[in-house]
């Protein structure tokens, strides 16, 4: 797939799929892999969620795809899209994208959510393969996905973090993951890349819950006499709800570090939250442990950033790219497909403006101008 763009507008997010490796045999290409992904993403962009609207796309937008390449055979059928997709190599693909999403994005992400998803329809019936669960990278500030590992099932996160976070160039950033990613093995990939690191702490790591939780209520009781701590309140008001978050930081605990033998371990955060709402009072108080010796006012900020990963990411992936309802299913199909969408969702951040994604797709599908700008910026 070495083509250039030499008539009409280049494509640059091409460029760095020209290595994925095209599995067919080379006599029988009617449809080179460059314009069967060009095809998919414009496709994609402008509403289509599946291979059937992809194919309709192709057969409609044939002058519009002709502005970027030849497409002499035309466009593929839904099948032969389905085909080529099922047979591309994921990681290859997802080397590619992290590759393309670096050059786009220029500055360094400063905090970085890893969380996983589901894909629920991508499964087939009577077991006889999983629905596709991937674990994604998202830049907080930017809104982009740096990064996706595709997986069989949730239980393999703890072994397909590591992979995603040795794929991504990670020195400077701060790294947030949930309970599952908090292991040794991923705090020691995320120091020895130059990152840092918040880690949500369950009961999963044996008594180090058990240490914090109990040192921290010690400290607490009399009055952090013991410790260097900093404290930060905030209070959110909305729906008829009253949030009120208590973020607490234990800073400089070498022996905890020590004691669990834990990579760059060297502060613990308890965030204490209150709702009072129409049906009651609940409570919750979650611990974390970093790498960093922040203040609690700017760990605070860092816990809240993670969790938009929720509604910035997997919300828009369902919602607007309609993720939970795709029933492509067929080898690495789903996760190359999810890719793609992932591409569409990266452009539609970077464009200007303040659209909704929702609404920038719609624009994408009734103006031609306005969806190649989307790949020629």
């Amino acid at each position: 797939m070495d083509r250039a763009g030499a008539l009409g507008e280049a494509v640059v997010f091409l460029d760095h799929f020209a290595d994925v490796t095209d599995p067919r045999q080379a006599g029988k290409v009617a449809y080179p892999l460059d314009e069967v992904l060009l095809l998919t993403l414009l496709a994609v962009l402008a509403g289509a969620d599946g291979f059937v609207d992809i194919a309709n796309f192709g057969e409609r937008k044939l002058a519009l795809l002709r502005r970027f390449r030849p497409f002499e055979n035309g466009t593929p059928s839904h099948d032969q899209l389905g085909d080529i997709f099922a047979v591309l190599d994921p990681e290859q693909f997802q080397k590619a994208f992290i590759a393309w999403v670096t050059a786009l994005s220029g500055a360094p992400a400063e905090a970085i959510a890893i969380d996983g998803k589901t894909s629920r329809r991508s499964h087939r019936k009577k077991g006889e393969t999983q629905p596709l669960h991937t674990v994604s990278a998202f830049a907080a500030r930017q809104r982009v996905v740096l990064g996706q590992m595709n997986l069989a099932d949730k239980s393999n996160e703890i072994v397909a973090i590591p992979k995603l976070l040795e794929m991504m160039a990670l020195e400077g950033a701060i790294v947030t993951i949930d309970a599952m990613g908090c292991q040794k093995n991923i705090a020691a990939t995320i120091v020895a890349k130059n990152a840092d690191y918040v880690l949500a702490l369950k009961g999963n790591q044996g008594t180090l819950r058990t240490d914090v939780e109990t040192f921290a209520a010690e400290q607490m009781a009399n009055g952090f006499a013991h410790v260097t701590a900093t404290q930060h309140v905030e209070t959110d008001g909305d729906h008829g709800r009253i949030d009120r978050r208590k973020t607490t930081v234990l800073h400089d605990l070498q022996w905890l570090r020590d004691r669990h033998r834990w990579p760059g371990l060297t502060a613990v955060a308890i965030v204490e939250s209150v709702r009072e709402g129409p049906t009651g009072t609940e409570t919750e108080t979650r611990f974390y442990i970093t790498s960093l010796n922040l203040p609690a006012d700017e760990m605070a900020r860092i816990v809240r950033g993670h969790w938009s990963v929720e509604n910035s990411l997997h919300w828009v992936m369902d919602m607007v790219f309609r993720d939970d309802d795709c029933r492509i299913r067929t080898k690495h199909a789903p996760a190359n497909f999810l890719t793609t969408k992932h591409i569409a969702h990266n452009l539609f951040r970077n464009a200007p403006g303040k659209k909704s994604i929702r609404l920038r797709r719609k624009c994408a599908a009734w103006d031609d101008d306005f969806l190649a700008s989307l790949v020629t910026a």
